[in-house]
């Protein structure tokens, strides 16, 4: 007599460790436990396929001014049209964000550039690199632009993570373009620094990718 197949001993196979561009650079600001229980959250999230991106319409009435040449009117007017419960996030971000569309310049001389999402190996990790939007301007330069809306500006380590990493893979996201992280909230663009050495950075970041393997397959 066969002994019956007991349903409470199977177990759902784990996701596979991934992660975003802005999940991967939260994860290197942390420190001791608080990296386990990041890793550990972010797994359950993927389990369930859960998240919400509050920051849409944003960027896209971001775009709409730099395609429009609006000057910020876009942006002046989403507070208003969001659902009442993101109003004060857009009312605290939108200031930045007209700071650092008329840092651009004269707007009749950039144009949107389009970008793709790419998917980067560190070490073993995937790790999705998807900038917010890319920018030509008529003498030639590009940017891919990722968009910082915390309450805190972006650490040095997120700094330092996510221009490496997208610089890494521009063939990929917009070729020939510089990376720039935005904070939005204070209106700032940031550039790499020239200074540092991007073998000393590979290195540091396939540490911390191990790390999070690591955690993500002890996760509960």
């Amino acid at each position: 007599m066969t002994e019956p197949v007991s349903t409470a001993s199977a177990s759902t196979p784990a996701p596979p460790p991934y992660a975003t561009l802005l999940s991967f650079t939260r994860y290197v600001d942390r420190t001791g436990p608080a990296k386990a229980s990041f890793v550990g959250g972010l797994r359950r999230q993927r389990a369930s396929r859960s998240g919400f991106n509050p920051h849409g319409q944003l960027v896209k009435a971001l775009k709409a001014d730099i395609a429009f040449r609006t000057g910020g009117r876009h942006l002046a007017e989403i507070a208003g049209t969001v659902k009442p419960r993101w109003r004060p996030l857009y009312e605290a971000l939108v200031p930045g964000a007209i700071s650092y569309l008329h840092s651009l310049g004269d707007l009749s001389a950039v144009d949107l550039a389009q970008t793709h999402d790419a998917l980067g190996m560190i070490g073993e990790l995937p790790v999705k690199i998807n900038p917010h939007l890319g920018l030509r301007y008529d003498d030639g330069r590009r940017e891919a632009v990722r968009l910082h809306f915390d309450e805190q500006p972006p650490s040095q380590e997120a700094l330092l993570a996510t221009l490496h990493l997208m610089n890494r893979q521009m063939d990929q996201l917009l070729p020939g373009a510089e990376p720039v992280l935005v904070d939005v909230r204070r209106g700032v663009a940031h550039h790499r620094d020239p200074a540092v050495r991007s073998e000393q950075v590979e290195r540091w970041l396939a540490g911390e990718a191990a790390a999070f393997t690591a955690l993500w397959s002890t996760a509960a």
